[in-house]
């Protein structure tokens, strides 16, 4: 529930730094500077001008917790502070910023200062929670905030900063108001259906019904072109038990992350990392290796092996390693027929091969019929060929999707969730009207659809929903 009282957080992120920011937000935060805050100057009559930087000292009791006024002030830090006055703020109402050194014990100190002198500590997310309900955001708007912080790649933060700048409210609203045209005609049908100047058109609603599912399908589409960028794809390195996937996934790091060892079964769980391919945001993952005997394997690797198997299922790319010198064996050709689709084929140990043959393999993009990156995870060689062999495969599944463009909208998971909803509600409508379904029932669909998109940008969201986005913000957000 929104409260109307005064809340306090750091903005910044935890650790020692150069600058930290504390922010208020509420009724009381003038008051709460006023009180700690002398400028520099000390001239009398001093009064903070709205959204200029007052240099100064931020006063109060280091030792003071919340709740206890503190009597006798004394100096924390030079600070720059700045009050701005709402409704005009990021939240809506009255909000004050503290510009201090970053070092943890002085941002502690200060918000306790704040805290003693009437705000609280502010929730998860809370002041953006704040601005949603002041009508500053949009609900796909507050929800990019979160997902601008944690976007992972530059083209994640541009489809962000789309949703942000207000882009998927608007085509929401834009399906919205097709709806309501829609309804607005049903509702007349019914409220006049003994007139006999009712004229209910079922082929014309029929047409412009189908024009708004292909908008939203349109839409949809967008979430699933996307992913890679938003989220990162998933690259899973697979092979048998020594083939040198722990040491490819060094090389590629550039560190030793996983143990390399002859003994096999040394992969017992898997390692995971995230590496950046030219812009797109790549989790790494090495899987415990392949074996014919799973018998052979004690509990633990068996439990590896497992995990591993549900990896590459979820994997958008798999790099099944093999020893160049010996082929590919069985359980290798086993693994191709159950994951072709997703395959790039790593002849691996490639130093241990004759210099022709070791040319032929490198200058060979190809091997039955798979993409393939011939390396040598000891030496480093190939490993440049190997990255930009899988940005691509990865960037042509992407845009066998259909890509993404400068000006794409593109909804998240909560909210392509609530339109592939919508867009099912409105197929099944199209089947109510083959059916000569009554107009009062049809009206009882566009009003189901109607209430999912209003669920997208937070018109009639329940509150235990809305709890849940902004319980995953940051506490100074």
């Amino acid at each position: 529930m929104f409260e109307n009282d005064t809340i306090a957080a750091v903005a910044t992120a935890p650790g020692q730094a150069a600058l930290g920011i504390i922010r208020i937000s509420g009724p009381y935060s003038r008051a709460i500077l006023e009180r700690l805050f002398r400028p520099v100057s000390d001239k009398p009559g001093f009064s903070f001008t709205p959204r200029m930087l007052h240099h100064g000292w931020i006063y109060g009791a280091p030792c003071a917790g919340p709740g206890s006024l503190p009597r006798r002030l004394e100096r924390i830090d030079e600070v720059l502070v700045v009050f701005m006055p709402g409704p005009a703020t990021a939240t809506g109402e009255d909000v004050a910023e503290i510009h201090c050194h970053g070092g943890p014990a002085i941002l502690r100190a200060i918000l306790d200062a704040v805290l003693a002198s009437g705000a609280r500590t502010a929730r998860p997310g809370e002041f953006t929670y704040r601005g949603f309900c002041n009508g500053k955001y949009d609900l796909p708007q507050a929800e990019a905030i979160a997902e601008m912080i944690a976007a992972p790649s530059r083209d994640g933060l541009r489809l962000a900063g789309a949703r942000l700048a207000g882009a998927m409210g608007k085509r929401i609203h834009t399906l919205r108001s097709t709806l309501d045209a829609l309804r607005a005609e049903v509702t007349l049908a019914v409220d006049f259906a003994e007139d006999d100047t009712s004229d209910f058109d079922a082929p014309a609603l029929r047409t412009r019904l189908q024009d708004f599912l292909q908008e939203a399908a349109d839409l949809l589409a967008g979430y699933k072109r996307s992913r890679l960028w938003r989220e990162g794809a998933l690259a899973v390195l697979a092979g048998q038990v020594n083939m040198g996937k722990s040491s490819l996934l060094n090389a590629l790091l550039g560190r030793e992350r996983a143990i390399v060892s002859p003994v096999p079964g040394t992969t017992r769980d898997f390692i995971e990392e995230s590496i950046d391919l030219e812009g797109l945001p790549l989790r790494l993952v090495d899987t415990a290796g392949l074996r014919a005997s799973p018998a052979e394997a004690d509990s633990v690797e068996l439990e590896g092996l497992r995990l591993g198997r549900d990896l590459v299922d979820q994997a958008d790319v798999i790099l099944l390693l093999f020893d160049a010198g010996r082929g590919l064996g069985s359980q290798d050709h086993k693994f191709i027929e159950r994951y072709r689709e997703k395959i790039l084929l790593v002849p691996n140990k490639i130093d241990a091969l004759p210099e022709e043959q070791r040319r032929f393999l490198l200058a060979n993009a190809s091997l039955l019929g798979l993409p393939q990156a011939a390396v040598s995870a000891k030496l480093g060689t190939g490993l440049e060929a190997l990255a930009s062999r899988l940005r691509e495969l990865l960037m042509r599944r992407a845009e066998l999707e259909g890509g993404i463009g400068a000006s794409d909208t593109t909804p998240n998971l909560r909210q392509s969730r609530l339109l592939a909803r919508a867009i099912e509600e409105g197929e099944a409508l199209l089947d109510d009207l083959d059916a000569s379904v009554p107009p009062d029932l049809l009206g009882l669909r566009l009003d189901s659809m109607a209430a999912f998109l209003e669920e997208i940008i937070g018109v009639s969201t329940p509150d235990d929903i809305l709890g849940t986005i902004f319980s995953k913000f940051c506490i100074g957000k």
